[in-house]
């Protein structure tokens, strides 16, 4: 089973090559951004309280992430493997991730880090805001607030995955084609 943890600060193109790589290998795409944003949508109680916290920039608390990633998981007995999107953050998470796959008799196959710029995030970002509609992605204080969390909070996670020799980091600037090739030979090769 083919599992990879698609990483970068957001508006890095995970979502974006995700689409990519799901149609190449076959994987389920475990998005807690997307999952997060059809609960919201739906207005469960989940959703109303992650909502309130996404809107500040926050993160949404490990115990409701992994309940989710449990649950798309057992939904999805047959697939060739999963893409998990902006999922783990933390140490603590990607710990959580491996005891939760190990119960399931399968394992993390690599990480793939985009490495994306600031100044470049924002504008990506920014852009994203105006034809989303996310509020998230509107304002700039809180995309800046995004960015300093991921980059104090997450970004120190690839050291996890660096000591297991998972991990590999991927230019995330140029076009969508050559950042996917780049991605596709690192998989291709494990």
């Amino acid at each position: 089973m083919l599992n990879l943890v698609l990483f970068g600060p957001p508006g890095a193109g995970k979502g974006t090559q995700s689409n990519l790589l799901i149609d190449k290998y076959n994987l389920v795409h475990l998005s807690t951004g997307d999952i997060l944003r059809g609960e919201i949508a739906a207005g469960t109680s989940l959703g109303l309280k992650a909502k309130l916290i996404m809107e500040r920039g926050d993160l949404v608390s490990d115990e409701i992430v992994i309940g989710m990633i449990s649950s798309k998981l057992d939904n999805n007995p047959n697939a060739k493997g999963f893409i998990f999107d902006g999922f783990p953050r933390t140490t603590a998470q990607a710990e959580a991730l491996d005891a939760l796959l190990e119960g399931k008799e399968t394992y993390i196959s690599a990480m793939l880090s985009l490495k994306v710029e600031d100044a470049e995030l924002i504008k990506r970002l920014l852009a994203r805001g105006q034809d989303s509609g996310r509020a998230d992605d509107k304002n700039e204080s809180i995309i800046a607030n995004r960015i300093n969390e991921y980059n104090n909070k997450t970004a120190p996670l690839k050291d996890f995955y660096a000591a297991q020799k998972k991990l590999s980091e991927i230019e995330g600037t140029g076009t969508v084609e050559n950042i996917a090739q780049k991605l596709i030979t690192v998989i291709d090769n494990l």
